[in-house]
């Protein structure tokens, strides 16, 4: 039995065997196309903030690739997410369900609607929600009552699901989808870290009344800052578009506004960075899929360290490659964790569950003994898009 640093020691190595011993970070960009031209054309038009023509082109052109039939680009993922659950029905008191397994800004976007988040259990398959455990705990807890689900602990009305694509991996969108009508939930997809990701064929983020991405500057394209809203419905993406510029009625010199509005809307110059990366969003996928193959034959010989693979009927993007440590090897976590980044391999646990943290102490959970477990035995690896070429 190998002892925690040795097990660290091993796994440093085998990652500097697929990637090379350079100082590497998590997650960087690549910018091999037209970034440079686009980026140019706003400089030399003036066209930077919130008027050109690369915003109408991102948004046709994302809502082309994701088969979506509208999307409107805003500054980040979490306003995307923000905007999604106001237009679909949250409202201050409001309970939603969401994974305590998430980045923060999932639960953030929440309160921002000052809604309460709700935090549920994951599985182990997808790493998301998981639909079956949720069903038999809201039979447990909630009732429908006029319509509406019904929490009988809190007398709060629950009003809407919020599957979150943990690093690229589908959820159980099926059985999700049937849970929120079983149950009168609004299903909103949390897709920030999915695009490029299918399920069954369709792409993330386009199941929901709505789905939102996040184009960050560690996502697998970026726009420096930047998210998108999906939904298939014409009246609530014209609302979208409407409250996200400020909710500003057209007029070619007056102004004024019909309803609270937020200013989100993506800047040209930012949209221009995401048409280029658009390009070249099948070469990144395709090297990503390359790395993580690397990274699978690597990791076969080491007993109780897995890579994580994109669930049956699903299409991954792999945006963080991600190892799944043996429960044997949970004491191991911290040890791998100092050694591959004394070592220039950066390497992150996951997040920290966020019914933990201290703005969601009080905040109604159930169970997560999953969620627990995966929290210590999860961790990302090296996912940039170049990487799979460095190593023959």
């Amino acid at each position: 039995m190998l002892t925690d640093i040795e097990v660290a020691n091993l796994v440093t190595k085998t990652i500097q065997g697929v990637i090379g011993t350079s100082p590497t970070i998590l997650h960087e960009p690549k910018f091999v196309g037209n970034e440079w031209n686009y980026l140019k054309e706003c400089l030399d038009t003036g066209f930077v903030s919130s008027v050109g023509k690369f915003v109408d082109r991102f948004e046709y052109e994302l809502a082309s690739y994701t088969n979506s039939k509208y999307a409107i680009a805003v500054v980040n993922g979490t306003a995307a997410l923000h905007i999604a659950l106001s237009l679909s029905g949250v409202k201050p008191g409001d309970e939603v369900l969401i994974p305590s397994l998430s980045f923060v800004a999932t639960a953030n976007a929440v309160t921002y609607c000052g809604a309460i988040p709700h935090f549920v259990e994951s599985e182990t398959v997808h790493l998301g929600i998981d639909a079956h455990k949720i069903r038999e705990y809201l039979k447990s807890i909630a009732e429908i009552k006029s319509g509406q689900l019904v929490n009988r602990l809190s007398g709060r009305v629950i009003r809407a699901v919020v599957p979150m694509h943990t690093f690229g991996h589908p959820v159980q969108l099926e059985e999700l989808l049937k849970l929120a009508h079983d149950f009168n939930l609004v299903l909103v997809e949390d897709a920030a870290e999915s695009l490029g990701s299918f399920y069954h064929g369709k792409h993330t983020g386009t199941f929901g009344l709505f789905g939102t991405l996040s184009f960050n500057g560690n996502k697998t394209i970026t726009t420096g800052g930047g998210g998108a809203i999906l939904t298939q419905d014409e009246a609530l993406a014209k609302h979208a578009k409407h409250i996200t510029t400020t909710a500003k009625i057209p007029h070619s010199w007056d102004y004024v506004h019909d309803e609270i509005g937020y200013n989100y809307r993506m800047p040209n110059i930012n949209a221009a960075l995401g048409c280029a990366q658009l390009e070249s969003l099948p070469s990144f996928l395709e090297s990503k899929r390359i790395l993580f193959h690397k990274y699978k034959d690597a990791f076969q010989s080491i007993d109780s360290v897995s890579i994580m693979e994109e669930p049956k009927n699903c299409k991954s993007n792999y945006w963080l490659q991600t190892l799944r440590l043996g429960d044997e090897l949970k004491t191991a976590r911290d040890s791998l964790l100092k050694n591959t980044n004394d070592n220039g391999v950066m390497t992150r646990p996951c997040w920290r569950l966020l019914h933990t943290l201290e703005p969601f102490k009080n905040s109604p959970k159930m169970e997560m003994n999953v969620a627990e477990s995966l929290e210590q035995t999860l961790i990302n690896i090296p996912s940039s898009s170049f990487l799979s070429s460095l190593i023959v």
